[in-house]
């Protein structure tokens, strides 16, 4: 069989669907991750590929850093002659750049932080000015009540009004999930199958998280130790569901996967150019879910059903839900602040309570909370995937904006289905 064919299909377990074995390629694409996530503990963030690979490298010893670096370059090289499909090829080409460029780090021969960043994520990150930043506090000042303390303080005393308690927060998640499944395949479709199972969970830094086990199949998260405000289940809900990472997943497992034989996308990988979009897609979900004008109405419902004060009196309910809308608009222009603040500590050398203080300054929080946001920022593998979010919704938010709305959904599903790179989407903005 030639490199480039599509490989024979093996029955999957149970007999419900047959899955691909890998091709020479991709089997060494997904070695090489794995090995690397025994130096980098996390880089693979979900994996649904061959077993027979994965306890292959369980049993082995720990390939040296050199040996990794050897084995990247090696495939970059092996490429253009073993890749044939063009879409297929330049995929593979910018994740492997970032998998060469984790590998020289171990090696001790790292690139400089701004260089390293570009390479994992096939793209240049941008400051964002902070104009932006001064317009958005600016903006949440005149729509919270007016009053004599900061303006985080203020920030957060809002926000306590519409905390979700726990006893409420299950049934509010199945009801929304349902609601977000039905639009989910409404305009996009679903593979046959696909589940997603909801955990309540204690002890993690992060609101919600998608464990993708393949299959189509998703485990999500729900951290109970943070607040939930109603606001909230609003964007990690199809951030994480519908239409975010588990459809996603879920799609390019039937399409790529099972449908090409293109088994390196078996592996999910955390600073990688796939992340970057999958992030940005799965921010940009929301706009789908939850269409801006159905936003306040959404979250009048979501105040009754939760059983909070606010939603006793329908009239103080409905400008709690307008201003929320508002509110969350103007925050998202503030999350831009991370990436500013990464590069002002290891592209700039800051000093480390300098960049606390601008961290408080600009993301309207406490001392106490910018203080433990630098943990994320000094973090091996936050430090850089901190560009993950901002720089995805920036940059396929222009990419989505380039066609009519009612256009848009055909071209996210692109990003559902196709495997896409930053670069390629960059190309097609011209």
């Amino acid at each position: 069989m030639a490199a480039n064919d599509v490989p024979p299909r093996r029955a999957a377990a149970g007999g419900e669907r047959t899955v691909p074995a890998p091709d020479p390629f991709a089997r060494d694409y997904l070695l090489l991750a794995l090995r690397l996530d025994q130096r980098v503990p996390g880089l693979v963030d979900g994996y649904f590929g061959p077993a027979d690979l994965k306890a292959q490298v369980d049993l082995e010893q720990s390939r040296p850093p050199a040996g990794l670096r050897a084995d990247a370059a090696d495939l970059i090289g092996r490429l253009d002659a073993e890749v044939a499909a063009p879409d297929r090829r330049e995929w593979l080409r910018v994740q492997l750049a970032a998998l060469e460029a984790h590998a020289r780090s171990l090696a001790g021969d790292p690139l400089p932080y701004v260089a390293h960043v570009a390479r994992c994520f096939d793209l240049l990150p941008e400051r964002t000015p902070e104009e932006v930043f001064a317009a958005a506090a600016d903006e949440i000042d005149a729509l919270l009540p007016a009053g004599a303390a900061t303006l985080p303080e203020r920030i957060s005393a809002w926000d306590e009004r519409f905390v979700v308690p726990p006893d409420r927060l299950r049934p509010l998640v199945d009801w929304l999930l349902a609601r977000f499944r039905e639009r989910a395949e409404r305009l996009f479709s679903l593979p046959p199958g696909e589940a997603i199972q909801v955990g309540l969970v204690r002890g993690q830094p992060w609101t919600g998280y998608n464990w993708y086990d393949g299959g189509y199949r998703s485990r999500v998260d729900l951290n109970t130790d943070l607040p939930v405000r109603a606001a909230d289940l609003l964007t990690v809900l199809p951030h994480e569901a519908y239409p975010g990472h588990h459809t996603e997943h879920a799609w390019k497992e039937a399409e790529l996967v099972e449908g090409r034989g293109w088994l390196e996308h078996a592996v999910l990988l955390i600073n990688a150019p796939e992340c970057l979009l999958s992030e940005g897609l799965a921010d940009l979900g929301r706009q789908f879910a939850v269409p801006e004008d159905e936003a306040p109405d959404l979250l009048v419902e979501l105040y009754d059903r939760a059983g909070l004060a606010v939603a006793r009196n329908p009239v103080e309910a409905r400008d709690a839900a307008a201003r929320q809308a508002a509110i969350s608009r103007a925050l998202a222009a503030v999350r831009g602040v991370r990436g500013n603040a990464a590069l002002l500590l290891h592209a700039d050398g800051a000093p480390r309570d300098e960049v606390i203080r601008y961290l408080q300054r600009w993301m309207l929080e406490s001392p106490e909370r910018a203080a433990r946001r630098i943990d994320f920022l000094e973090h091996p593998l936050w430090r850089t995937y901190v560009f993950a979010y901002f720089e995805g919704e920036r940059l396929l938010r222009r990419w989505l904006e380039r066609v009519p709305p009612a256009g848009q959904p055909a071209r996210f599903g692109r990003l559902l289905r196709e495997p896409l790179t930053p670069s390629g989407i960059v190309g097609e903005l011209g």
